[in-house]
């Protein structure tokens, strides 16, 4: 099994814990008060209409590109402000400092405003299962100060004129372009800003010496001086998760009963958790209002249990 292959089965086996399981944890770190503004959210959503992300292979190499503003998932980031990008601290995992991954991208433009005519939402996260979990047991706990976060959400917004596009709608068709040009980018990891030169080939930009110690480990220690003589590199990193476009579709399109033979294998909810439990799954939580929460939402991804977000 390659490296990218285990990286993405071991994604797969994140497990989200419920609140009792934490207590049996014998080092339980920290919180931050998010779970009492997510809760108030799930209120609010119930007369609100909810948008589902669902994810397809890239059909075209331009549906993902910057100036198309897209939703997407792997690959490297389409950065919608492509020179003002996160720099230092927060482009690594706080509890291993090792350079983050980029995860998906969401397009979410608020049209009403001009400041947010093109918004965009970047999440990043820390490949380390161990960084994952600690993040997570620490999000349950307090009072913490300085949060210690394996994940981050970046927020990027332009108004309508700006620099990098044109003001006309994209055409979508393979023909548009971006207005302006963007810093330069690490080769490798495609990511962030690369502001350090190989002291060798003099060609290879990076991003932090940790990805620079990765890539020479690669490779780069015996491609570095072949790259001298060359005009430019395309090499990228094969630790970099499958790149798919994210399409859109409103939930209400789902509505209908849930039946067994429309379940895909491969669904977030289980064909064995679709049963008869899930209809009494809220009476057998009413004591905990937690379970009960996270039973409601098990309710809700059943009827596109393929959705990636909501």
């Amino acid at each position: 099994m390659s490296a990218m292959e285990d990286s993405t089965e071991k994604l797969k086996g994140v497990h989200i814990s419920s609140l009792d399981e934490d207590d049996e944890v014998e080092e339980v770190v920290e919180v931050e008060e998010v779970v009492e503004e997510e809760e108030e959210g799930d209120d609010s959503e119930e007369g609100e209409p909810v948008t589902l992300g669902f994810l397809e292979k890239t059909k075209n190499h331009w549906s993902v590109s910057r100036q198309v503003f897209p939703s997407k998932a792997g690959g490297v980031p389409a950065w919608l402000d492509p020179v003002n990008l996160p720099s230092g601290r927060s482009c690594v995992c706080d509890i291993c400092e090792e350079p983050l991954q980029f995860l998906l991208q969401v397009y979410a433009p608020i049209t009403e405003k001009e400041s947010t005519f093109h918004r965009t939402l970047f999440v990043f996260m820390c490949p380390s299962m161990s960084c994952l979990l600690r993040d997570q047991h620490e999000q349950w706990k307090r009072g913490q100060e300085k949060p210690s976060r394996s994940v981050k959400v970046f927020r990027c917004q332009l108004p309508c004129s700006n620099p990098f596009y044109s003001s006309e709608a994209p055409r979508n068709d393979g023909t548009d372009n971006p207005s302006g040009s963007g810093v330069s980018l690490y080769n490798w990891c495609g990511t962030w800003k690369g502001d350090k030169v190989c002291s060798g080939c003099k060609r290879t930009k990076y991003c932090s010496h940790k990805h620079q110690v990765v890539h020479w480990r690669s490779g780069h220690k015996i491609d570095c001086q072949q790259l001298s003589l060359l005009v430019d590199s395309s090499s990228v990193s094969n630790a970099l998760w499958p790149e798919y476009e994210m399409i859109n579709d409103d939930e209400s399109e789902y509505d209908a009963e849930v039946s067994d033979y429309n379940i895909p294998p491969n669904s977030l909810v289980s064909r064995n958790k679709m049963d008869n439990t899930m209809n009494s799954l809220l009476d057998i939580f009413e004591v905990s209002s937690d379970k009960k929460c996270w039973a409601s939402f098990q309710q809700c991804i059943a009827r596109a249990p393929e959705q990636v977000l909501r």
